[in-house]
């Protein structure tokens, strides 16, 4: 599934972010693996989202480790534009549940 999805993360999910990072602080990967498992059990997120927001340098590898710790944690394709214009193929992270996912 690959489609042109707008680069703006409204603000209501911009809020929620800053409250996940504020509430899991530190830059080690344990710290940065809560954030994104936080913030996958409320939204979808992008790998843009999970850097920009979530100061998460590589989210792919904290995924990875949510992954290997038992989280079942689909990727999707998107294409955003960004602020100069120029477009980037980005993960789109789902979190599923027993049932399918969210």
């Amino acid at each position: 599934m690959n489609q042109q999805h707008p680069l703006p993360t409204p603000r209501e999910k911009r809020r929620a972010l800053q409250g996940i990072l504020k509430a899991h602080p530190g830059i080690t990967c344990a710290a940065q693996c809560q954030r994104i498992r936080a913030a996958l059990g409320q939204f979808s997120l992008t790998t843009f989202e999970a850097m920009r927001y979530l100061d998460c340098y590589d989210p792919r590898a904290r995924v990875m480790q949510l992954r290997n710790a038992g989280e079942r944690i689909a990727t999707y394709w998107r294409t955003v534009t960004t602020e100069s214009g120029d477009r980037h193929r980005v993960g789109l992270y789902v979190l599923e549940t027993a049932g399918g996912a969210m």
